[in-house]
């Protein structure tokens, strides 16, 4: 941990993480302790918010323009995982990483055609792919979260037979799992892509955030990758979900040339203000991310340490990067039917929703996720310790039938 900036998860207390009106705080009555949605109970690093008070002191706040993003960003990459990133001028700037997603699978398919996921996965990924007239091909994971490249071909030969134009959206690192994938699981996937002619979209908006004993290998620097594309952008790592701006970078020629058809009016679509700071974070919030990193790896740590007191029936999968635990609660015989389906958030079903009633401590619910995650809740372990012993000490508490 830098020994410059303080662990950014013990700065805030309760208390002031109680004022805050963003999503996680609020859907919530006050009781509730709310490790759910992915927003880090932290302070903005410092570079950021001095980047955003100049803009607003200079009255900066107009259209968007330049490719100052996408040199941070491909600087970044270089400094960080050794790779000599994108040409900043083949780079698209998108609202954030699931619009971008879903424009380019507009460069690339039609309505119809098979987009393949790795369930479970990312609720979004079936809600969006779904709205959007595409058809989801499910492939599942190893027991351990990791891709299973048996299932995965199996559903490249089942997505080519449906359409010629299958899109496979890979998630890395694997968001709920924490799996973060070798370079040798990426180039055996670029492998069975071009085997099957299958094109890669990857959701990289995790990438900054790789946990000690694992290395984040940016997809697009795979051999075999040059009609693929990657999404990446600051929101997960420096928390600025409520500052949209996400950056679309495209393997050479193929690529390239797709996405150089995107429409001019979506890179409207970012506020001028998110390109600011997230700019400022890739430029300017190492330090501050090293720091973060350190209080995840503690956090990871005292995690899976409090699980085994607590509720030792829980099954935990240590994740390799993300600040998201995905727990394997089947054991303790919690069931409640679901409501809502799959890629619907907040929808509230098993041991999720009895622990909300019973512990007072917000989940994200498994199913939601896709084929496998039924009985299952993907918890936030971005916050302080004393928050993370608190819900952890609930749980068990609710899952032995003793008053919490």
């Amino acid at each position: 941990m830098s020994a410059t900036v303080p662990n950014p998860l013990e700065v805030l207390s309760l208390r002031e993480l109680q004022r805050r009106t963003s999503m996680k705080w609020r859907v919530h009555p006050r009781d509730v302790l709310p490790l759910w949605v992915a927003e880090m109970d932290v302070l903005l690093a410092a570079p950021i918010a001095d980047a955003l008070r100049d803009a607003i002191d200079a009255g900066d706040t107009g259209y968007s323009a330049g490719e100052d993003y996408a040199v941070a960003v491909s600087a970044f990459a270089s400094t960080r995982w050794g790779w000599g990133g994108f040409p900043a001028e083949t780079a698209s700037i998108v609202p954030d990483v699931m619009m971008g997603i879903v424009e380019v699978l507009r460069l690339i398919t039609e309505p119809g055609d098979p987009v393949i996921v790795n369930a479970p996965v990312y609720p979004p990924f079936y809600a969006f792919v779904s709205h959007g007239g595409w058809r989801v091909v499910e492939s599942g994971l190893t027991p351990v979260g990791r891709i299973d490249l048996n299932e995965l071909e199996g559903a490249f030969r089942q997505a080519r037979a449906l359409s010629p134009r299958a899109v496979y959206l890979l998630s890395n690192p694997h968001n709920p799992t924490g799996a973060v994938h070798t370079r040798s699981e990426l180039e055996s996937v670029a492998a069975l892509a071009e085997q099957h002619g299958v094109r890669v979209i990857a959701d990289e908006i995790h990438a900054p955030l790789v946990l000690a004993g694992a290395r984040f290998t940016p997809y697009l620097s795979v051999p075999g990758t040059e009609d693929a594309f990657s999404l990446m952008s600051a929101s997960k790592a420096w928390n600025l979900a409520g500052l949209k701006a996400a950056l679309v970078a495209a393997g050479p020629v193929a690529a390239a040339s797709d996405l150089a058809r995107i429409p001019e009016e979506v890179s409207h679509g970012p506020s001028h203000l998110g390109v600011i700071a997230h700019t400022a974070a890739f430029q300017h919030g190492g330090v501050w991310l090293d720091a973060l990193l350190g209080g995840l790896d503690a956090n990871r740590r005292l995690l899976g340490e409090l699980l085994s007191e607590h509720v030792p029936e829980v099954g935990y999968l240590r994740p390799e990067g993300t600040y998201l635990a995905w727990l394997d609660c089947r054991s303790l015989g919690i069931d409640t039917p679901a409501s809502g389906g799959t890629g619907a958030v907040s929808d509230l079903a098993g041991p999720a929703r009895y622990f909300l009633d019973h512990a007072r401590v917000a989940l994200s619910s498994g199913h939601v996720f896709g084929t496998g995650g039924s009985g299952h809740v993907r918890l936030n372990f971005a916050t302080s310790t004393t928050i993370l012993t608190e819900a952890i000490t609930r749980l068990g508490e609710a899952s032995t039938g003793r008053p919490s």
